[in-house]
């Protein structure tokens, strides 16, 4: 049994909160030693569970992917507590069985990104396990409450479309799309979805000590499948648009499900909250002192 309290970060787009059904929160306007996270973070409470929830791209959608503030905003959610993380985000498709507005708790990741810091540890030799990088004792409990859910006919929750309990996200650098070589190259390698927020977001928690689970929306077949003949662009990217709030509405109401039942969280430790006790390989005694102290939320318990 895990002896941590649990606190729920969660990581996705405007108006997480208010569709959540979240009571009002306080905002928390943090600094840490990598500026400022995307957005205010805000703390409040979902049917007794603490959660605290991180707009990704900032108020008004501001970052795009590459200029997320990724080390700001895992090192925030950790100062706040945070035990465990679940994000969103939009994705394409690389399968057709995984429609647009299913969803897909996703276990696999391959990472492309070249231009962002992608660890807290730059004056240490710091190297995590990452084979799973998504906790899967999380998954266990997002799948079980996709479980629970269509089998409990009397809620309204179950209302979160096709559930994939696998897939391997590839993640890109952006801002621009997949070409259709490149697409036709992601599925050979095995991707299952295309996205580019994904990393280095997971690596970090993983570097912090703290679960991380990722609920992935896809919202179209990236350009692999070609449109038909004539489609109008407009229409297209409306269609897009739409198929992001209906997968939004759709994760949302897996995530409230699983809150309803925290047993699993609660009887299993997570391995990514003891990931650094083999992770450091630098002698301690040689980290420089202020850079223990600069970074004593993430792993001052470790020099004790």
């Amino acid at each position: 049994m895990s002896d941590r309290p649990i606190r729920i970060g969660l990581i996705g787009g405007t108006g997480l909160g208010e569709k959540l059904g979240a009571e009002a929160g306080e905002a928390h306007d943090i600094d840490t030693p990598f500026g400022k996270p995307s957005s205010p973070i805000v703390t409040t409470k979902w049917n007794g569970v603490d959660i605290a929830i991180l707009q990704r791209h900032g108020l008004g959608h501001v970052h795009s992917p590459t200029m997320v503030p990724y080390r700001a905003n895992i090192f925030a959610l950790k100062s706040l507590g945070v035990s465990h993380i679940v994000a969103s985000g939009a994705t394409g498709s690389l399968r057709e069985d995984i429609k647009p507005r299913d969803l897909v708790v996703v276990d696999q990741i391959i990472d492309k990104t070249l231009k962002r810091p992608n660890t807290f540890y730059e004056h240490a030799a710091v190297h995590v396990e990452f084979a799973e990088p998504f906790c899967p004792v999380m998954r266990k409990w997002l799948i079980d409450a996709k479980r629970r859910a269509l089998t409990n006919k009397t809620t309204d929750l179950v209302d979160f479309a096709s559930v994939h309990e696998a897939g391997t996200y590839v993640c890109m650098e952006g801002p621009a799309f997949s070409t259709r070589a490149e697409s036709e190259m992601h599925r050979r390698w095995g991707g299952d979805l295309i996205g580019m927020t994904a990393m280095p977001e997971a690596r970090l928690a993983r570097e912090a000590e703290i679960a991380y689970a990722l609920v992935a929306l896809p919202t179209d077949y990236d350009c692999w499948r070609p449109h038909a003949p004539g489609v109008d662009q407009q229409a297209l990217l409306d269609e897009i648009i739409g198929n992001v709030k209906v997968a939004t509405d759709h994760a949302i109401n897996l995530i409230r499900f699983a809150l309803t039942d925290l047993h699993i969280l609660e009887d299993s430790p997570s391995p990514a909250h003891d990931a650094l006790r083999l992770a450091i390989w630098s002698d301690k005694s040689k980290i420089p002192a202020d850079e223990v102290t600069r970074l004593s939320v993430l792993w001052g318990r470790h020099f004790q």
